[in-house]
């Protein structure tokens, strides 16, 4: 079978979140000859990763912080703060989408405290009704996403740390497919710990995460219950910071590609890439505009990764999807209560502006099939088959709480 033109040579573009097309030299760099882990090769490796993970994060005071990193997918990276930071204390989950409503249950297996505080999908978190609820409970934790990817919206995170620094509680941020694509300044905004993962907007393989955190923060677990052995944060942290190690074994290759990735991100400079991902977004944005699609957010709230768009009511999604996997094209389609509603395109990764002036022709020539595309589609309309209840009745005045 012959393969369409794209500008990489790689089997499929990936318009997803993650996982996603990986440059050549990181591919090279997964083949690396081995090395023990448990040498000093290995210190070095790890040191450096560490080191360029908090020059990515802009992290000025570098003292005041450490990285950790964990052989797993960045669901792990969330758990292990999840499991490690709130001992017997009270934890606030905000969500307003699928990988909120994620934090929300893992927080529940090892919290007896747990309260959730949800918002519709696809809408923001109201900072008033935040606000409001954490003074009239004892809250020691809030926790977040920043990127919510079942909806494509970017989080702010400035009010809510400011709530959390007046309020004196931890504030952990999930960075997973935002860090290497947004600013995200733990510094400024009070945020204790963020989790990501190597892939996603960074460009790595999946299959690693890390855990960024204040060194203050860190020693704090110590004196907390221990509830996961692999999870254990505080036992990362001390491998790492006694021995320049991890407690168990790594997966180095993953170590490897993810150190070629932010170099490659150092050098090209972090405010260049943020600004070359939202070039990317901006141009596949005004092509599926002028093919008559609409999206799901108003593009001042969509994060630079993805856009979500309407699926036109008169098209066989299936139908859709199998004509740009048959010219190697990857999308993702929408879960939850998007699912059969939207598609999601994701723009990071090595895509280049050719490929996604091909992907966009692709797009169009699969679009033609259909005589009229009708892509208006209301919230009221999105939400009629899934909810029973108003949009402001979805906004709890009262916690759930788990025990």
């Amino acid at each position: 079978m012959k393969l369409p033109y794209n500008s990489r040579k790689h089997k499929y573009l990936l318009f997803t979140p993650g996982p996603v097309n990986v440059a050549e030299n990181v591919r090279s760099a997964i083949g690396k000859e081995g090395i023990c882990h448990r040498e000093s090769d290995f210190d070095d490796l790890l040191l450096s990763v560490e080191n360029k993970v908090l020059k990515l994060f802009e992290i000025k005071n570098v003292n005041n912080y450490r990285a950790v990193f964990i052989t797993g997918s960045g669901t792990a990276a969330n758990e292990a703060i999840l499991s490690s930071v709130v001992g017997n204390k009270n934890i606030l989950v905000l969500s307003n989408g699928e990988f909120g409503e994620r934090l929300h249950a893992i927080s529940q297996i090892h919290n007896a405290n747990t309260y959730f505080l949800e918002f519709p999908w696809g809408k923001s978190l109201k900072l008033e009704v935040i606000d409001s609820f954490v003074k009239r409970h004892q809250i020691d934790v809030i926790a977040m996403v920043h990127h919510e990817t079942s909806s494509g919206m970017l989080n702010p995170l400035g009010g809510i740390g400011a709530l959390s620094k007046a309020n004196g509680s931890v504030f952990f941020v999930d960075c997973v497919s935002s860090a290497g694509a947004e600013t995200i300044d733990m510094e400024k905004d009070n945020i204790a710990f963020c989790s990501s993962s190597s892939s996603k907007a960074i460009g790595s393989y999946a299959g690693l995460s890390f855990v960024i955190g204040k060194t203050l923060e860190f020693e704090k677990l110590k004196n907390l219950p221990v509830k996961t052995s692999y999870l254990n944060l505080y036992k990362f942290y001390k491998f790492s910071k006694n021995l320049s190690q991890t407690p168990n074994t790594p997966a180095i290759p993953l170590l490897f590609s993810l150190e070629q990735a932010l170099a490659n991100i150092l050098l090209e400079g972090v405010a260049n890439r943020h600004a070359k991902i939202r070039r990317k977004a901006k141009l596949l944005r005004q092509g599926m505009l002028k093919l008559g699609l609409n999206f799901l957010l108003d593009q001042k709230e969509m994060s630079s990764v993805l856009t979500n768009v309407f699926i036109p009511i008169n098209i066989n999604f299936k139908n859709f999807r199998r004509k740009l996997r048959e010219k190697m094209i990857i999308i993702y389609e929408g879960r939850g209560c998007f699912k059969d509603r939207i598609f999601q395109v994701g723009n990071i990764g090595e895509l280049s502006n050719a490929d996604i002036r091909f992907f966009l022709s692709a797009q169009k020539e699969a679009l033609s099939n259909y005589e009229h595309l009708s892509t208006e589609r209301s919230f009221i309309e999105l939400y009629q088959p899934v909810q029973a209840i108003s949009i402001i009745d979805q906004i709890p005045l009262l916690p759930i709480l788990q025990k």
